[in-house]
Protein backbone atom coordinates (compact mmCIF):
# COMPACT_ATOMS: atom_id res chain seq x y z
CA UNK A 1 0.00 0.00 0.00
CA UNK A 2 3.32 2.50 0.95
CA UNK A 3 4.46 1.33 -2.70
CA UNK A 4 1.35 2.33 -4.19
CA UNK A 5 0.84 6.03 -2.51
CA UNK A 6 4.33 6.94 -3.46
CA UNK A 7 3.92 5.48 -6.94
CA UNK A 8 0.67 7.31 -7.17
CA UNK A 9 2.31 10.44 -5.60
CA UNK A 10 4.93 10.93 -8.06
CA UNK A 11 2.53 10.24 -11.42
CA UNK A 12 0.67 12.88 -10.15
CA UNK A 13 3.33 15.54 -8.95
CA UNK A 14 6.22 14.47 -10.24
CA UNK A 15 8.11 14.02 -7.10
CA UNK A 16 8.02 12.33 -4.05
CA UNK A 17 10.04 14.88 -1.40
CA UNK A 18 7.10 16.76 -0.14
CA UNK A 19 5.38 12.94 0.87
CA UNK A 20 5.53 12.90 4.40
CA UNK A 21 3.60 9.26 5.19
CA UNK A 22 2.37 7.90 8.94
CA UNK A 23 0.62 4.92 10.14
CA UNK A 24 -1.69 5.72 12.88
CA UNK A 25 -1.36 2.93 16.04
CA UNK A 26 -4.29 2.31 17.74
CA UNK A 27 -6.52 0.21 20.15
CA UNK A 28 -10.35 0.51 19.94
CA UNK A 29 -11.52 -0.40 22.94
CA UNK A 30 -15.18 -0.23 23.67
CA UNK A 31 -15.52 -0.15 20.35
CA UNK A 32 -13.53 -3.49 18.97
CA UNK A 33 -14.92 -5.61 16.45
CA UNK A 34 -11.87 -7.97 15.98
CA UNK A 35 -13.83 -11.07 14.34
CA UNK A 36 -15.98 -11.59 11.18
CA UNK A 37 -19.33 -10.60 11.73
CA UNK A 38 -18.66 -6.95 13.52
CA UNK A 39 -19.78 -7.68 16.92
CA UNK A 40 -18.92 -5.41 19.50
CA UNK A 41 -15.98 -7.06 21.76
CA UNK A 42 -14.88 -4.17 24.15
CA UNK A 43 -12.31 -3.98 25.94
CA UNK A 44 -12.49 -0.63 28.48
CA UNK A 45 -10.37 1.61 30.48
CA UNK A 46 -13.69 1.39 33.46
CA UNK A 47 -17.07 0.92 33.79
CA UNK A 48 -19.33 4.05 31.75
CA UNK A 49 -22.77 4.24 33.27
CA UNK A 50 -23.72 5.90 30.09
CA UNK A 51 -22.13 4.25 27.07
CA UNK A 52 -21.76 0.10 28.86
CA UNK A 53 -25.51 -1.18 27.83
CA UNK A 54 -25.32 0.67 24.37
CA UNK A 55 -21.97 -1.18 23.33
CA UNK A 56 -22.44 -4.08 25.19
CA UNK A 57 -20.22 -3.57 28.18
CA UNK A 58 -21.68 -5.59 30.48
CA UNK A 59 -18.99 -6.83 33.31
CA UNK A 60 -15.58 -6.16 34.73
CA UNK A 61 -14.30 -9.08 32.74
CA UNK A 62 -14.22 -6.33 29.93
CA UNK A 63 -12.22 -3.64 31.69
CA UNK A 64 -8.12 -4.24 30.36
CA UNK A 65 -6.06 -4.96 33.59
CA UNK A 66 -2.95 -3.02 34.10
CA UNK A 67 -0.84 -6.10 33.46
CA UNK A 68 -2.32 -6.79 29.85
CA UNK A 69 -1.58 -2.90 29.36
CA UNK A 70 2.17 -3.31 29.90
CA UNK A 71 1.62 -6.41 27.07
CA UNK A 72 -0.19 -3.41 25.05
CA UNK A 73 2.40 -1.09 25.76
CA UNK A 74 5.09 -3.69 24.02
CA UNK A 75 2.87 -4.32 21.18
CA UNK A 76 2.59 -0.36 20.42
CA UNK A 77 6.58 -0.36 20.19
CA UNK A 78 6.79 -3.43 17.96
CA UNK A 79 4.31 -1.89 16.04
CA UNK A 80 6.19 1.29 15.78
CA UNK A 81 9.47 -0.58 14.73
CA UNK A 82 7.07 -2.33 12.03
CA UNK A 83 6.19 0.67 10.60
CA UNK A 84 9.24 2.35 10.46
CA UNK A 85 10.85 -1.08 8.89
CA UNK A 86 8.05 -0.90 6.36
CA UNK A 87 8.84 2.97 5.50
CA UNK A 88 6.26 4.94 7.42
CA UNK A 89 8.06 8.89 8.25
CA UNK A 90 6.06 8.53 11.86
CA UNK A 91 3.43 7.17 13.75
CA UNK A 92 -0.05 8.77 15.45
CA UNK A 93 0.04 7.35 18.74
CA UNK A 94 -3.87 7.98 18.35
CA UNK A 95 -5.76 9.34 21.37
CA UNK A 96 -9.18 10.41 20.08
CA UNK A 97 -12.81 9.35 19.87
CA UNK A 98 -13.25 7.17 22.46
CA UNK A 99 -10.98 4.43 21.47
CA UNK A 100 -8.75 2.94 24.65
CA UNK A 101 -5.66 5.74 24.82
CA UNK A 102 -8.68 8.10 24.72
CA UNK A 103 -10.73 6.82 27.24
CA UNK A 104 -7.87 6.55 29.65
CA UNK A 105 -7.76 10.39 29.69
CA UNK A 106 -11.19 10.11 31.41
CA UNK A 107 -10.57 6.97 33.72
CA UNK A 108 -10.71 9.52 37.34
CA UNK A 109 -12.34 6.83 38.75
CA UNK A 110 -10.02 3.81 37.95
CA UNK A 111 -7.44 2.63 40.70
CA UNK A 112 -3.80 1.44 40.30
CA UNK A 113 -1.18 2.58 38.13
CA UNK A 114 -3.30 4.21 34.91
CA UNK A 115 -6.21 5.81 36.47
CA UNK A 116 -6.88 8.61 38.49
CA UNK A 117 -4.46 11.59 38.88
CA UNK A 118 -3.61 13.60 35.39
CA UNK A 119 -0.22 12.07 35.95
CA UNK A 120 -1.45 8.14 35.59
CA UNK A 121 -3.99 9.08 33.40
CA UNK A 122 -1.35 9.62 31.00
CA UNK A 123 0.79 6.98 31.54
CA UNK A 124 0.11 4.81 28.44
CA UNK A 125 1.33 7.82 26.62
CA UNK A 126 4.42 8.23 28.23
CA UNK A 127 5.36 4.41 28.98
CA UNK A 128 4.54 3.91 24.97
CA UNK A 129 7.13 6.60 23.61
CA UNK A 130 9.79 6.01 26.29
CA UNK A 131 10.00 1.91 24.65
CA UNK A 132 9.77 3.33 21.62
CA UNK A 133 13.08 4.92 21.87
CA UNK A 134 14.37 2.67 24.50
CA UNK A 135 14.02 0.72 21.50
CA UNK A 136 16.61 2.50 19.09
CA UNK A 137 13.80 3.79 16.57
CA UNK A 138 14.10 7.66 15.96
CA UNK A 139 10.63 7.30 13.95
CA UNK A 140 8.41 10.53 14.09
CA UNK A 141 5.87 10.41 16.78
CA UNK A 142 2.34 12.42 16.32
CA UNK A 143 -0.88 11.97 18.08
CA UNK A 144 -4.43 12.52 17.04
CA UNK A 145 -6.51 13.80 19.92
CA UNK A 146 -9.94 15.17 20.88
CA UNK A 147 -9.44 18.27 22.12
CA UNK A 148 -12.64 18.02 23.92
CA UNK A 149 -15.71 15.95 24.61
CA UNK A 150 -19.59 15.92 25.52
CA UNK A 151 -22.04 13.88 27.15
CA UNK A 152 -23.74 11.03 24.92
CA UNK A 153 -26.25 11.94 22.68
CA UNK A 154 -29.12 9.88 22.17
CA UNK A 155 -32.18 10.36 19.30
CA UNK A 156 -35.03 12.20 20.50
CA UNK A 157 -37.72 9.69 20.09
CA UNK A 158 -40.63 12.22 20.43
CA UNK A 159 -39.06 14.02 16.91
CA UNK A 160 -38.69 10.78 14.71
CA UNK A 161 -40.42 11.78 11.61
CA UNK A 162 -40.71 9.00 8.19
CA UNK A 163 -38.78 6.66 10.05
CA UNK A 164 -36.16 8.51 10.57
CA UNK A 165 -34.30 8.64 13.78
CA UNK A 166 -34.82 12.12 15.51
CA UNK A 167 -32.70 14.57 16.04
CA UNK A 168 -29.77 14.61 18.76
CA UNK A 169 -30.11 15.30 22.46
CA UNK A 170 -27.70 15.31 25.32
CA UNK A 171 -28.33 11.92 27.37
CA UNK A 172 -29.55 13.10 31.43
CA UNK A 173 -26.70 12.37 34.03
CA UNK A 174 -29.68 12.35 36.79
CA UNK A 175 -28.06 10.90 39.92
CA UNK A 176 -24.81 12.04 39.24
CA UNK A 177 -23.05 14.96 40.46
CA UNK A 178 -20.77 15.95 37.94
CA UNK A 179 -19.84 13.58 34.83
CA UNK A 180 -16.12 12.46 35.16
CA UNK A 181 -16.16 10.20 32.55
CA UNK A 182 -14.31 11.92 29.08
CA UNK A 183 -11.37 14.87 28.71
CA UNK A 184 -11.23 18.54 27.95
CA UNK A 185 -15.13 19.42 29.15
CA UNK A 186 -16.53 20.96 32.29
CA UNK A 187 -17.06 17.87 35.18
CA UNK A 188 -20.02 19.75 36.22
CA UNK A 189 -21.29 21.23 33.03
CA UNK A 190 -20.23 18.24 30.17
CA UNK A 191 -21.75 20.38 27.37
CA UNK A 192 -19.16 23.39 27.77
CA UNK A 193 -15.41 22.72 26.84
CA UNK A 194 -12.82 23.05 29.51
CA UNK A 195 -8.90 22.45 27.81
CA UNK A 196 -7.76 22.71 31.19
CA UNK A 197 -6.46 19.32 30.91
CA UNK A 198 -5.92 19.82 27.26
CA UNK A 199 -3.20 21.85 27.40
CA UNK A 200 -1.28 19.95 30.11
CA UNK A 201 -1.92 17.28 27.77
CA UNK A 202 -0.15 19.26 24.99
CA UNK A 203 2.54 20.14 27.48
CA UNK A 204 3.10 16.90 27.48
CA UNK A 205 3.52 16.21 24.10
CA UNK A 206 5.88 18.75 24.05
CA UNK A 207 8.10 17.09 26.77
CA UNK A 208 8.38 14.28 25.24
CA UNK A 209 9.46 15.59 22.05
CA UNK A 210 6.15 15.37 19.89
CA UNK A 211 5.44 18.57 18.23
CA UNK A 212 2.63 17.27 15.64
CA UNK A 213 -0.63 17.13 17.17
CA UNK A 214 -4.24 16.80 14.83
CA UNK A 215 -7.04 18.08 16.94
CA UNK A 216 -10.32 16.66 16.85
CA UNK A 217 -12.97 16.02 19.29
CA UNK A 218 -15.91 13.93 20.87
CA UNK A 219 -16.53 10.62 19.14
CA UNK A 220 -18.25 9.00 15.82
CA UNK A 221 -20.38 6.76 18.31
CA UNK A 222 -22.26 9.18 20.70
CA UNK A 223 -21.55 12.70 19.64
CA UNK A 224 -20.61 12.56 15.49
CA UNK A 225 -22.24 16.45 15.25
CA UNK A 226 -19.06 17.94 17.48
CA UNK A 227 -16.49 15.26 15.78
CA UNK A 228 -17.65 15.23 12.11
CA UNK A 229 -20.17 17.84 11.29
CA UNK A 230 -22.50 16.75 8.80
CA UNK A 231 -26.10 17.11 6.87
CA UNK A 232 -26.56 13.52 7.00
CA UNK A 233 -25.32 10.85 9.96
CA UNK A 234 -24.51 7.48 9.91
CA UNK A 235 -27.64 5.10 9.41
CA UNK A 236 -27.41 4.36 13.51
CA UNK A 237 -26.85 7.49 14.87
CA UNK A 238 -28.96 10.75 15.56
CA UNK A 239 -29.90 13.51 12.97
CA UNK A 240 -27.92 16.93 13.77
CA UNK A 241 -29.29 18.60 16.98
CA UNK A 242 -27.67 21.94 15.52
CA UNK A 243 -26.52 23.09 12.16
CA UNK A 244 -23.33 21.54 11.43
CA UNK A 245 -21.62 25.02 10.73
CA UNK A 246 -22.15 25.27 14.59
CA UNK A 247 -19.65 22.02 14.79
CA UNK A 248 -17.37 23.23 12.07
CA UNK A 249 -17.07 27.18 14.35
CA UNK A 250 -16.76 25.06 17.43
CA UNK A 251 -13.74 23.20 16.46
CA UNK A 252 -12.07 25.22 14.50
CA UNK A 253 -12.58 28.21 17.78
CA UNK A 254 -11.25 25.59 20.10
CA UNK A 255 -8.13 24.54 17.80
CA UNK A 256 -7.40 28.11 17.34
CA UNK A 257 -7.32 28.66 21.17
CA UNK A 258 -4.99 25.88 22.14
CA UNK A 259 -2.61 26.89 19.24
CA UNK A 260 -2.61 30.65 21.01
CA UNK A 261 -1.17 29.49 24.23
CA UNK A 262 0.86 26.08 23.15
CA UNK A 263 4.93 26.62 22.21
CA UNK A 264 5.37 27.89 18.92
CA UNK A 265 7.34 24.97 17.56
CA UNK A 266 4.43 22.81 18.15
CA UNK A 267 1.89 22.33 14.86
CA UNK A 268 -1.49 22.05 14.93
CA UNK A 269 -3.43 19.88 12.19
CA UNK A 270 -7.06 21.43 12.15
CA UNK A 271 -10.10 19.33 11.40
CA UNK A 272 -13.98 18.55 10.78
CA UNK A 273 -14.07 21.24 7.49
CA UNK A 274 -15.49 18.45 5.06
CA UNK A 275 -18.72 19.95 6.05
CA UNK A 276 -17.69 23.03 4.30
CA UNK A 277 -18.09 21.23 0.88
CA UNK A 278 -16.89 23.61 -1.94
CA UNK A 279 -15.71 26.44 0.55
CA UNK A 280 -13.44 24.41 1.96
CA UNK A 281 -10.56 25.50 -0.01
CA UNK A 282 -11.33 29.31 1.17
CA UNK A 283 -11.98 28.46 4.97
CA UNK A 284 -8.44 26.36 5.20
CA UNK A 285 -6.93 28.79 3.45
CA UNK A 286 -8.13 31.98 5.61
CA UNK A 287 -7.17 29.73 8.92
CA UNK A 288 -3.73 28.72 7.82
CA UNK A 289 -3.39 32.38 6.55
CA UNK A 290 -4.42 33.33 9.63
CA UNK A 291 -2.45 31.33 11.99
CA UNK A 292 -5.21 29.80 13.48
CA UNK A 293 -3.59 26.48 12.58
CA UNK A 294 -0.75 24.98 11.18
CA UNK A 295 -2.29 22.85 8.52
CA UNK A 296 -6.17 21.37 7.38
CA UNK A 297 -6.35 17.80 7.58
CA UNK A 298 -8.98 16.35 5.10
CA UNK A 299 -10.85 12.78 5.43
CA UNK A 300 -14.28 12.12 3.82
CA UNK A 301 -13.77 14.73 1.54
CA UNK A 302 -10.77 12.95 0.14
CA UNK A 303 -12.24 9.61 -0.33
CA UNK A 304 -14.92 12.18 -2.76
CA UNK A 305 -12.21 14.14 -4.29
CA UNK A 306 -8.68 13.65 -3.59
CA UNK A 307 -7.51 16.42 -5.89
CA UNK A 308 -9.44 18.61 -4.65
CA UNK A 309 -6.60 20.82 -2.59
CA UNK A 310 -4.50 20.23 -5.52
CA UNK A 311 -6.84 21.85 -8.27
CA UNK A 312 -7.79 24.56 -5.65
CA UNK A 313 -4.12 25.70 -5.28
CA UNK A 314 -3.13 25.42 -8.74
CA UNK A 315 -6.13 28.11 -9.63
CA UNK A 316 -8.31 25.77 -11.22
CA UNK A 317 -12.34 25.99 -10.87
CA UNK A 318 -13.05 23.18 -8.62
CA UNK A 319 -15.49 20.37 -9.93
CA UNK A 320 -18.53 20.68 -7.28
CA UNK A 321 -19.98 17.20 -8.60
CA UNK A 322 -17.49 15.16 -6.51
CA UNK A 323 -17.46 17.87 -3.71
CA UNK A 324 -18.47 15.61 -0.21
CA UNK A 325 -21.51 16.01 0.57
CA UNK A 326 -21.91 14.46 4.22
CA UNK A 327 -23.77 11.57 3.15
CA UNK A 328 -21.86 9.46 5.73
CA UNK A 329 -21.82 6.53 3.47
CA UNK A 330 -18.32 6.00 4.24
CA UNK A 331 -19.16 5.60 7.71
CA UNK A 332 -22.45 3.55 7.58
CA UNK A 333 -21.02 0.85 5.38
CA UNK A 334 -17.58 -0.52 7.78
CA UNK A 335 -20.42 0.06 10.33
CA UNK A 336 -22.31 -2.34 9.21
CA UNK A 337 -19.06 -4.68 8.14
CA UNK A 338 -18.54 -3.01 4.40
CA UNK A 339 -16.00 -1.13 2.75
CA UNK A 340 -15.33 2.45 3.75
CA UNK A 341 -15.62 4.37 0.48
CA UNK A 342 -17.58 7.53 -1.27
CA UNK A 343 -20.82 5.03 -2.57
CA UNK A 344 -22.78 8.37 -3.71
CA UNK A 345 -20.10 9.92 -5.59
CA UNK A 346 -16.91 7.41 -6.68
CA UNK A 347 -17.90 5.49 -9.55
CA UNK A 348 -15.62 2.45 -8.21
CA UNK A 349 -17.90 2.50 -5.12
CA UNK A 350 -20.92 2.87 -7.13
CA UNK A 351 -20.19 -0.51 -9.17
CA UNK A 352 -19.45 -2.35 -6.48
CA UNK A 353 -21.88 -5.01 -5.28
CA UNK A 354 -21.66 -3.68 -1.39
CA UNK A 355 -23.33 -0.82 -2.60
CA UNK A 356 -27.38 -2.30 -2.95
CA UNK A 357 -25.85 -3.94 0.21
CA UNK A 358 -25.59 -0.89 1.51
CA UNK A 359 -28.40 0.88 0.37
CA UNK A 360 -30.58 -1.74 1.80
CA UNK A 361 -28.87 -1.57 4.89
CA UNK A 362 -30.31 2.44 4.77
CA UNK A 363 -33.16 2.27 4.12
CA UNK A 364 -33.60 -0.58 6.76
CA UNK A 365 -32.78 1.95 9.48
CA UNK A 366 -35.21 4.91 7.48
CA UNK A 367 -32.41 6.54 5.97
Amino acid sequence: MRDALVEAHSAAHGRTDDLVIDFQLTHSGRYCRPNPGGAFEPRVAFRHPLLDARFRDSDDSQIITDTELRILISDYVKSARLALERGADFVDIKHCHGYLLHEFLGARGRSGEFGGSFENRTRLLREIVSGIRADGNPIGLGVRLSAFDFVPFVPDASRARNGRLGPGMPVGIDGLETYPFGFGHDLASPLVPDLTETRQFIELCHALGITLINLTAGSPYYVPHIQRPAAFPPSDRHQPPEDPLVGVARQTGVVRAIKATAPPEMVFVGTGYSYLQEFLPNVAQATVRNGWVASVGLGRMVLAYPEIVTEAVSGRDIARTRVCRTFSDCTTAPRNGLPSGCYPLDPHYKSMPEAEQLKKTKQAAGV
